[in-house]
């Protein structure tokens, strides 16, 4: 059954090849592929209806908060959107303090006491996702859920947020964006492979695509 999230990232160039020198994630691992959910806000209607599947999902998994957190820089957009969409107070977590004004992590009104709802753009090693989760909580908040537009679902995300007490939602895992992109004719079968091989095992095909 076809995804209408994949459909929306593909459709409007989120998810794209890398073209030659792959492209290195923050934590490290080189990718041959590069979802760029920064982009979505130049295509207000796709946009949109991303908000509104955020929102739904939210709304179909009972999921209780006060507040909704963004993680600096590329998740901000969508979760002041979806706070303006859903009518709730928002706030965003810087990655690092800031080394001027009143050097404070968490951006925003005070959350000690309020219940958090973390929002991603995507979720690689969840390790940006993991360092927000704590710095909420380190100014009172409470944090059980994070929702992102994507998952990698990369091994070790998910024992991550076990340990941290976190449930982890998506609109689509990137497993089935390949697949689509692959129905779709966005990419060829040879580069669907080449993906889904990357994919499982990340952290080898980066070793293998070091350059020497």
């Amino acid at each position: 059954m076809s995804n209408p999230t994949a459909h929306i990232l593909l459709e409007n160039s989120i998810i794209s090849l890398v073209k030659g020198k792959p492209v290195r994630f923050k934590s490290g691992i080189l990718s041959p592929v590069y979802v760029d959910n920064r982009k979505l806000s130049s295509y207000p209607k796709a946009w949109r209806q991303i908000i509104v599947a955020l929102s739904r999902m939210i709304k179909e998994k009972k999921i209780n908060f006060d507040v909704i957190a963004g993680i600096e820089s590329a998740a901000i957009p969508h979760s002041a959107a979806l706070s303006f969409f859903m009518k709730k107070p928002s706030v965003f977590v810087r990655k690092e303090i800031k080394v001027h004004g009143l050097q404070k992590r968490v951006e925003g009104m005070n959350v000690s006491g309020k219940k958090v709802l973390l929002i991603e753009d995507t979720i690689s090693t969840g390790g940006s996702s993991i360092s927000g989760i704590m710095a909420l909580r380190e100014e009172g908040a409470i944090v059980t859920d994070c929702i992102s537009i994507v998952n990698y679902n990369f091994p070790e995300v998910m024992p991550k947020f076990k340990k941290a007490r976190v449930k982890i939602y998506s609109l689509v895992s990137f497993i089935d964006v390949i697949s689509e992109a692959v129905d779709l004719k966005y990419f060829s079968k040879k580069e669907g492979t080449e993906i889904s091989i990357w994919l499982k095992n990340p952290h080898i095909w980066s070793n293998a695509h070091e350059e020497k």
